[in-house]
């Protein structure tokens, strides 16, 4: 079987967490810098960027980002987790899947990321050669650079990979690594109008909102492959 490899985005796809780590940069910049920003804002900024690039934004705003804002917020992100978080209804039944690979390629730090996948309950499904993350290259997402790697580790070419993702920045990336992109809105945040014609812009074409219709485009595209 001629086999594809699914590259899954974190935040926001495997579990509801961008907003997470959003709101508690919100209050974060809100304290250190004196602003007034409101959840769309921080959304519109940094929304689906890596940690490094969510710091570059900041800097080229003017916003003096340092180590210990990183510490800080990094912080406050374990303080979540702790509380603990889900993974999106049914993904494990995607997970599962064996008629295609799958890894993990997000915008966090490896060291995050592997709490993350622990306090989801996930580990099962990822080895560690399987999890690709932002300090592993140079540019982050919106940059391809992340994908380009997974797909080159996992032995893919780009055009035999699916990517899903939520954010736009995300989104962008596996557009310009020349793979499938699926867009999953099915987290709060990324519900409504505007939202969806901003993705639509970008000329992604599978939507979804529910992971049992993203298993069933992958079930027909790999039908139709083979």
């Amino acid at each position: 079987m001629n086999k594809t490899l699914i590259i899954w985005d974190f935040d926001g796809v495997i579990s509801d967490t961008e907003k997470l780590w959003l709101e508690n940069r919100r209050q974060l910049l809100n304290q250190k810098f004196n602003l007034n920003w409101d959840f769309a804002t921080v959304n519109h900024h940094l929304g689906g960027m890596s940690e490094k690039t969510k710091k570059e934004v900041l800097q080229q705003m003017g916003l003096s980002i340092d180590d210990n804002f990183a510490d800080e917020a990094l912080k406050m992100d374990f303080e979540v987790m702790k509380r603990g978080i889900e993974p999106t209804p049914g993904i494990e039944e995607i997970f599962k899947m064996k008629s295609f690979e799958q890894c993990i390629a997000t915008g966090g730090t490896m060291d995050k990321t592997l709490v993350k996948i622990e306090a989801v309950g996930i580990g099962k499904y990822f080895s560690p050669e399987q999890i690709f993350t932002a300090d592993m290259v140079e540019h982050g997402k919106p940059k391809p650079d992340l994908f380009l790697l997974a797909a080159q580790k996992m032995g893919y070419r780009p055009q035999n990979c699916i990517v899903i993702e939520d954010s736009l920045a995300g989104m962008t990336a596996g557009l310009k690594a020349g793979m499938n992109v699926i867009a999953f809105l099915g987290c709060e945040m990324n519900h409504g109008q505007t939202y969806l014609d901003k993705v639509k812009a970008l000329g992604i074409k599978h939507i979804f909102y529910h992971m049992d219709e993203i298993k069933r485009f992958l079930v027909d595209f790999q039908a139709q492959k083979n």
